[in-house]
C-alpha cells in the first residue's frame, strides 16, 4: 500500500460519467496485508473520478495463541475510525457518502458462531497450520479434480486447507475478511464472489459453492454464506454503526470486487482486451484476463489460477513473489540500526551491473516473516553464486528476480490461452518503482505501462458509481474514465521511458 492522498481525474467526455449529481460520494475501505485506508471516491462530469485519503492505519500478523493472526478487533477499530472522519469530512463538503465498498487480501476468514460473534482472531495465511492438512485434503479430493472444478492455483494456504485445519466447525460460519467487515457493518452474512473463488471451494464455471468438495472433506454446506456479486447491495448499516459513525441512515454498503486484485483489474486503464497485468504490491499477481476459465491439466501443471474478476471475467494469473520480500529487508536492516530511505536503496540497486545473482521470489521460504536478507543470501548460496552482504546487492536481486519472474509467468499465461499481449499493465504499489518497471520491460520484452497507484482503490469506487447509477457500460467505460485522468508512465524493453497523459 502507498502513502498520501492520490487525486486521478478525467474529462468529462471520457463518456462514462452521466449524472451532474456531484454532492454524491463513495468511501472505500481498501485494506492489504501490510496497512488499510478508507478513502472518499468522487464521480462527476466536472471532476471525472478522485479519490482522498482519509484516515490510514497499519496492518500486520502478531503473534497470538499459538500461531500467527490479524487483530482483527484492532483492525475493525480502524475502519470505524476511518468511516466517523468520512462521515465528517463529507458533511462539511454538503456531501453525502451514497455507499460503502470493501475489499481486502484473500484466502484468510473469521469464524462466526449463530449470535453472530467472531470465536477469535483470524489466522494468517503465513501461519503454517495449513501445510499439514494439506495431504488429507487431496486424500479425499485429488488435485486433478479439485482443479478440474475450481480452477485454483495451489497454495497451501488456499482457504479450504485453512478450513480442513479447523479442528470444530460445528454451528459456525465462515467469512472472508471483506464479508466479516460488511457483516458487522450490516448484520448480512454474503460472500463476495470475486473472493469466494479463491477459496478453492468455488465452481469456476457454474460460478456456485463446490458443494461435492464440502461433502467430500466434511464441511458443513453452510460454512459460507449466500454468494453475492459486484454491484450487488449487501445491506444498509446497523444503528449501532450509524450511531458510532455519524453516517447517514440510508447509507448502503455495496460488494465491488472484495479481493483486492479482482478490484485492481477492473481499473487497469487498458484500450482494449490485448493486455497482460501485473498487480504488485505485497505479492505480485501476473496474468490475462479471459472470459472464461482453463481448467484442462497442462494449466493445473503450470498451477495457474482461475479467479473471478468484476462482470463474471476471469482472472487467469499466478502468485508470484512481491515487495514483501523488499519491505521484509527494509524491516531487518531498521532492526540493525541501518536505516536508508527506499529511493536511495533503488537508486544505489539500479546502479550496479546487470546479470547478477536470482532467486525465485516466489519460493514458500518467502513467506514467513524472519531475517529476509539472511534467508536471500542463503537462497543464492544454493545456487552456487554469492550474494554481497550490502543492501543495493540484495535489492537488485530482489528487483531482478521478481522482473525475471514476471516474464516466466506472463510467457507462460500466453502459452497455455494461446493469446499474446502488446503491453503488461503494472498497478499498485509497484508501479512507482521505476527500476522494477524498466527490468520487467526488458525482460518480458514488452512495452510496461505503469499506473495508476490507486488501481485497487479505483475499481472499487466505480464499481459502486455504476451501482447508484452514476457510471455507465461495462469493464472497457469504467477502464476508460481511469486512463483518461491517470498519468501514465511507459517504459520500453530498451528502457526508455516516456510520460503520458492517455
Amino acid at each position: 500500500m502507498t502513502s498520501g492522498t492520490t487525486t486521478d481525474t478525467a474529462p468529462a467526455h471520457a463518456g462514462a460519467v452521466s449524472s451532474p449529481q456531484t454532492d454524491q460520494v463513495f468511501a472505500a475501505i481498501d485494506i492489504g496485508a501490510s496497512s488499510g485506508r478508507v478513502m472518499l471516491g468522487r464521480v462527476s462530469p466536472a471532476t471525472g473520478v478522485s479519490l482522498e485519503t482519509i484516515h490510514r492505519f497499519p496492518n500486520g500478523v502478531i503473534e497470538l495463541d499459538g500461531g500467527l493472526r490479524w487483530d482483527f478487533d484492532a483492525l475493525f477499530a480502524e475502519v470505524l475510525k476511518g468511516l466517523t472522519a468520512a462521515a465528517a469530512t463529507a458533511r462539511g463538503n454538503s456531501e453525502r457518502i451514497v455507499s460503502i465498498g470493501i475489499d481486502t487480501w484473500a484466502v484468510d476468514y473469521g469464524l462466526v458462531n449463530d449470535a453472530g460473534e467472531l470465536t477469535a482472531q483470524p489466522y494468517s495465511y503465513r501461519d503454517e497450520r495449513s501445510r499439514a492438512a494439506v495431504e488429507r485434503v487431496h486424500a479425499a479430493v485429488s488435485p486433478e479434480n479439485l482443479y478440474a472444478a475450481t480452477g485454483l492455483q495451489y497454495l497451501q494456504f488456499n482457504t479450504l486447507y485453512q478450513l480442513a485445519a479447523e479442528p470444530n466447525l460445528e454451528g459456525l460460519q465462515a467469512l472472508l475478511i471483506p464479508d466479516l467487515i460488511a457483516f458487522l457493518l450490516t448484520g448480512e452474512r454474503r460472500a463476495e464472489a470475486t473472493n469466494a473463488s479463491t477459496t478453492g471451494l468455488f465452481d469456476a464455471v457454474t460460478g456456485e459453492w463446490a458443494t461435492e468438495f464440502l461433502d467430500a472433506l466434511r464441511l458443513p454446506r453452510n460454512v459460507f454464506p449466500p454468494l453475492i456479486q459486484p454491484g450487488e447491495t449487501v445491506g444498509t448499516l446497523l444503528p449501532e454503526i450509524l450511531d458510532r459513525t455519524g453516517l447517514p441512515a440510508d447509507t448502503k454498503v455495496v460488494a465491488v470486487g472484495s479481493h483486492d486484485t479482482a478490484s485492481a483489474v477492473a481499473a487497469v486503464p487498458a484500450a482494449d482486451q490485448d493486455f497482460a497485468y501485473i498487480s504488485s504490491g505485497t505479492w505480485s499477481l501476473v496474468g490475462v484476463e479471459l472470459p472464461r476459465p482453463v481448467l484442462n491439466e497442462t494449466s493445473r501443471k503450470a498451477n495457474f489460477t482461475n479467479e473471478r474478476g468484476v462482470d463474471g471475467t476471469i482472472r487467469y494469473l499466478r502468485n508470484v513473489g512481491g515487495l514483501w520480500l523488499l519491505s521484509e529487508c527494509q524491516r531487518a536492516w531498521a532492526a540493525e540500526g541501518h536505516t536508508q530511505a527506499l529511493t536511495a536503496l533503488l537508486d544505489s540497486a539500479a546502479a550496479l551491473p546487470a546479470g547478477g545473482p536470482r532467486i525465485n521470489a516466489d519460493d514458500p521460504r518467502f513467506t514467513a516473516p524472519d531475517n529476509m536478507p539472511d534467508r536471500i543470501r542463503a537462497a543464492v548460496r544454493n545456487t552456487g553464486a554469492v550474494l554481497p552482504d550490502r543492501p543495493a546487492a540484495v535489492v537488485r536481486c530482489i528487483m531482478d528476480s521478481l522482473a525475471a519472474g514476471y516474464a516466466r509467468t506472463l510467457a507462460d499465461a500466453e502459452r497455455l490461452t494461446g493469446r499474446s499481449t502488446s503491453v503488461v499493465h503494472i498497478v499498485g504499489g509497484g508501479s512507482q518503482n521505476r527500476l522494477l518497471c524498466r527490468l520487467t520491460a526488458d525482460a518480458t520484452g514488452k512495452q510496461v505501462v505503469a499506473g495508476p497507484v490507486e488501481a485497487t482503490a479505483l475499481g472499487n469506487v466505480l464499481v459502486q458509481a455504476r451501482a447508484a447509477g452514476l457510471v455507465k457500460g461495462g469493464l472497457a467505460e469504467l477502464r476508460a474514465l481511469v486512463a483518461a485522468g491517470t498519468e501514465l508512465l511507459r517504459y520500453e524493453p530498451a528502457g526508455a521511458l516516456q510520460s503520458s497523459r492517455s
